[in-house]
């Protein structure tokens, strides 16, 4: 027996234009920023660093030192912390909760088919739908000063991801709900949306065969060397890849982590899994915003020549989580899973979850499994365009799968007014990202933040 009154696709469409009366979509051109919140970007900064790694929280200030794009990159919980500040449509999904376009890309489905989603939900958790597309328009327009973009063409390309999120929002509206469970973007879509233009032909081609090449065999070849034994072995390549102290990371404590990760995947997985034998561990640092949390990259051999790499991911608090009244997850590492799971067309096999020393939650899935991420510094204009498209599509299916897109849809309307003020927003948080970068480098230029960066090359770094 139904629990809830089934509505039609047109009710749902009603109650999504009635909200506009409580939050107007033009309202959400604000930011959020100065409305009697305390913002201290310094303190916010260090608050993101307790219990990281304490030697890689430099190596993390130097990353977000590169660029604005880098630092924007780095403080996904700023951008949280801003959008609580912001007029919410009452509308709840399952959000990404970093929604960038870095964290977006391809990669290859249990049946090897390439296709194109959301790549990375650490910050997963139930949120309103508009704070993934904020963040991911903002990044567009920071992204495209960074590459030197005209201002008008940097809000036309944030206002085509919310334009493309919600056309694609509309269609998926008027799909059966197991449609939008099976919908996926795949390589032919990709290319169609680049359309025939030579250089983007070109780069969509580049970015498909890169992805061909990111196997288990081509990680072996670039982190690992045999040993005397003929056995292979990560080859320490500090202060990036290095074997932990044997106190924090033994046999014992991957024994046990392992078994109790084992668990949490289908039974034929584990028949899978069971083929493969332990050999070695290291740290691996990642990304921006993850440096200095625990990550590890684990050596599998199911026989000398056939391994498998498995990523063992630390799965903190979402930076979202204090935003909301939703309950606080009592595994993260499963809620970032089951997040995943939620939003993703297709998700790795060995996807899954455990709790390691310290009583530390974490999360595992594939290394690379042709993995690809956006070339940022390779796109031209009409490019990061077409990019935006995507993931405007790719950010719609996602929340289609998790939420209802009728509602969305009918609170997002036909025209063009909330594309509009998503772009007015991504234009005006791009520039409170600019003065919060310029408060970060005076902070590690004071010695408030420390970095890896030489303080004779700091300067040079900052041109």
């Amino acid at each position: 027996m139904a629990k809830n009154v089934i509505r039609t696709v047109e009710q749902r469409r009603k109650a999504g234009r009635l909200l506009r009366g409580g939050c107007p979509r033009a309202s959400h051109a604000s930011t959020g920023v100065g409305r009697g919140k305390k913002r201290d970007i310094v303190a916010m900064i260090k608050a993101s660093n307790q219990d990281r790694v304490e030697t890689l929280i430099p190596i993390r200030h130097g990353r977000m030192l590169q660029s604005e794009f880098a630092f924007f990159r780095g403080t996904a919980a700023l951008q949280a912390h801003d959008l609580a500040g912001t007029p919410s449509s009452g509308i709840t999904v399952q959000s990404c909760g970093d929604c960038h376009l870095m964290n977006f890309g391809g990669f290859a489905t249990p049946e090897r088919n390439l296709v194109f989603d959301i790549n990375d939900f650490d910050e997963t958790f139930p949120a309103p739908f508009e704070w993934d597309l904020k963040r991911l328009a903002a990044s567009f327009v920071i992204a495209a000063r960074w590459r030197g973009f005209r201002p008008d063409q940097a809000k036309e390309i944030a206002a085509e991801a919310a334009r493309s999120y919600r056309k694609s929002m509309r269609e998926h509206a008027g799909r059966g709900i197991l449609e939008g469970w099976y919908a996926k973007i795949t390589l032919e879509d990709v290319r169609s949306v680049f359309g025939v233009n030579e250089q983007a032909r070109r780069h969509v081609d580049k970015k498909a065969a890169e992805a061909q090449r990111q196997t288990n065999e081509h990680v072996a070849n670039k982190i690992t060397a045999p040993t005397s034994r003929g056995r292979l072995r990560i080859v320490d390549q500090p202060p990036l890849l290095y074997h932990a102290d044997k106190r924090d990371v033994n046999e014992r404590t991957l024994a046990e982590f392992f078994k109790q990760y084992r668990n949490t995947l289908a039974e034929e997985r584990r028949m899978l899994f069971d083929r493969f034998e332990l050999v070695d561990a290291a740290v691996k640092v990642v990304g921006v915003g993850s440096v200095g949390t625990r990550c590890y990259v684990a050596l599998f051999l199911a026989a000398p020549d056939d391994p498998l790499f498995l990523q063992v991911k630390e799965a903190r608090r979402s930076v979202l989580e204090p935003h909301q009244r939703h309950s606080p997850a009592a595994h993260n590492g499963q809620r970032v899973v089951t997040g995943q799971r939620l939003m993703q067309c297709s998700s790795d096999i060995f996807l899954g979850w455990s709790r390691g020393p310290g009583g530390r939650d974490f999360y595992v899935r594939q290394l690379r499994d042709m993995k690809v991420a956006p070339e940022v510094e390779a796109l031209t204009p009409r490019m990061m365009r077409a990019y935006a498209t995507l993931c405007g599509q790719a950010l719609a299916r996602a929340h289609d799968k998790a939420g209802d897109a009728a509602t969305v849809a009918g609170y997002l309307g036909g025209s063009d007014e909330f594309d509009e003020a998503i772009a007015e927003y991504a234009v005006a948080y791009a520039d409170q990202a600019a003065r919060d970068y310029a408060s970060f480098v005076n902070a590690v230029r004071a010695g408030e933040l420390s970095t890896d960066v030489k303080p004779g090359k700091l300067e040079v770094a900052l041109r």
